[in-house]
Protein backbone atom coordinates (compact mmCIF):
# COMPACT_ATOMS: atom_id res chain seq x y z
CA UNK A 1 0.00 0.00 0.00
CA UNK A 2 1.16 3.21 -0.79
CA UNK A 3 -0.16 6.67 0.73
CA UNK A 4 0.40 9.94 -0.52
CA UNK A 5 -0.82 13.71 -0.31
CA UNK A 6 -2.41 15.03 -3.01
CA UNK A 7 -1.53 18.40 -4.18
CA UNK A 8 -4.29 20.85 -4.76
CA UNK A 9 -3.84 21.88 -8.99
CA UNK A 10 -4.42 17.34 -8.97
CA UNK A 11 -7.75 17.06 -6.86
CA UNK A 12 -10.44 17.88 -9.55
CA UNK A 13 -8.44 15.98 -12.67
CA UNK A 14 -7.46 12.99 -9.86
CA UNK A 15 -11.32 12.02 -9.01
CA UNK A 16 -12.08 12.13 -12.31
CA UNK A 17 -9.49 9.86 -13.54
CA UNK A 18 -10.36 7.48 -10.59
CA UNK A 19 -14.89 7.70 -11.29
CA UNK A 20 -15.06 4.45 -12.93
CA UNK A 21 -13.19 2.52 -10.98
CA UNK A 22 -15.32 3.49 -7.89
CA UNK A 23 -18.16 2.01 -9.63
CA UNK A 24 -19.29 -1.00 -7.43
CA UNK A 25 -17.59 0.32 -4.12
CA UNK A 26 -19.08 0.47 -1.05
CA UNK A 27 -17.95 3.41 1.42
CA UNK A 28 -17.35 3.73 5.13
CA UNK A 29 -17.48 7.36 6.30
CA UNK A 30 -15.53 7.93 9.87
CA UNK A 31 -15.65 11.69 10.98
CA UNK A 32 -13.20 12.84 13.60
CA UNK A 33 -12.79 16.17 15.37
CA UNK A 34 -11.80 17.78 18.76
CA UNK A 35 -15.62 19.37 18.73
CA UNK A 36 -17.10 16.75 16.98
CA UNK A 37 -15.48 13.33 18.62
CA UNK A 38 -15.49 10.30 16.28
CA UNK A 39 -18.72 9.80 14.32
CA UNK A 40 -19.78 7.03 12.00
CA UNK A 41 -21.41 8.82 9.11
CA UNK A 42 -21.82 5.54 6.75
CA UNK A 43 -20.94 1.84 7.40
CA UNK A 44 -20.79 0.03 4.06
CA UNK A 45 -23.11 1.71 1.55
CA UNK A 46 -22.85 1.92 -2.18
CA UNK A 47 -20.72 4.77 -3.56
CA UNK A 48 -21.98 6.66 -6.22
CA UNK A 49 -18.61 9.00 -6.93
CA UNK A 50 -16.77 11.09 -6.00
CA UNK A 51 -16.14 14.73 -7.00
CA UNK A 52 -14.35 17.78 -6.19
CA UNK A 53 -15.95 21.37 -7.58
CA UNK A 54 -13.05 23.55 -7.62
CA UNK A 55 -15.24 26.86 -8.32
CA UNK A 56 -17.05 26.33 -4.73
CA UNK A 57 -14.08 24.65 -3.23
CA UNK A 58 -16.19 21.34 -2.22
CA UNK A 59 -15.84 18.16 -2.33
CA UNK A 60 -18.73 15.60 -2.61
CA UNK A 61 -18.68 11.48 -1.97
CA UNK A 62 -22.15 10.23 -3.31
CA UNK A 63 -23.49 7.45 -1.69
CA UNK A 64 -26.88 5.88 -1.66
CA UNK A 65 -29.27 7.74 0.12
CA UNK A 66 -26.88 10.17 1.29
CA UNK A 67 -24.66 12.87 0.36
CA UNK A 68 -21.49 13.97 2.02
CA UNK A 69 -20.64 17.36 1.39
CA UNK A 70 -16.93 18.66 2.55
CA UNK A 71 -16.38 22.35 2.57
CA UNK A 72 -13.30 24.19 1.84
CA UNK A 73 -11.05 20.85 2.14
CA UNK A 74 -7.55 21.72 2.98
CA UNK A 75 -5.82 18.43 2.42
CA UNK A 76 -6.33 15.61 0.65
CA UNK A 77 -4.42 11.82 1.43
CA UNK A 78 -4.85 8.96 -0.89
CA UNK A 79 -4.03 4.94 0.33
CA UNK A 80 -3.51 2.91 -2.71
CA UNK A 81 -2.54 -0.61 -3.45
CA UNK A 82 -2.97 -3.29 -6.48
CA UNK A 83 -6.60 -3.02 -6.44
CA UNK A 84 -6.54 0.71 -6.62
CA UNK A 85 -7.77 3.12 -4.25
CA UNK A 86 -8.52 1.85 -1.14
CA UNK A 87 -9.15 4.94 1.21
CA UNK A 88 -9.12 8.67 1.37
CA UNK A 89 -8.52 11.05 4.22
CA UNK A 90 -9.75 14.92 3.55
CA UNK A 91 -9.01 17.24 6.26
CA UNK A 92 -11.60 20.42 6.39
CA UNK A 93 -11.32 24.16 7.06
CA UNK A 94 -12.14 22.98 11.01
CA UNK A 95 -9.56 20.33 10.93
CA UNK A 96 -12.08 17.52 10.98
CA UNK A 97 -10.86 14.68 9.05
CA UNK A 98 -12.99 12.93 6.94
CA UNK A 99 -11.78 8.64 6.66
CA UNK A 100 -13.04 7.67 3.97
CA UNK A 101 -12.39 3.46 3.40
CA UNK A 102 -13.45 1.98 -0.09
CA UNK A 103 -14.52 -1.87 0.03
CA UNK A 104 -15.30 -3.94 -2.84
CA UNK A 105 -18.44 -6.26 -2.76
CA UNK A 106 -17.10 -10.18 -2.10
CA UNK A 107 -18.30 -12.24 -4.62
CA UNK A 108 -19.64 -15.71 -3.19
CA UNK A 109 -19.31 -18.81 -5.05
CA UNK A 110 -23.26 -20.39 -5.36
CA UNK A 111 -24.60 -22.64 -2.37
CA UNK A 112 -23.23 -26.08 -2.59
CA UNK A 113 -20.23 -24.93 -4.32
Amino acid sequence: MTSRVLARSEWHSFFERVAKALQGKRADVEVTGIHLGDQIQAKSVPLLGITFDQKDDLLEIAMEGLDHLIHKPTSIAVLEGPDGLSALEIVDADQNRQIVTLVSPVCLPPPGA
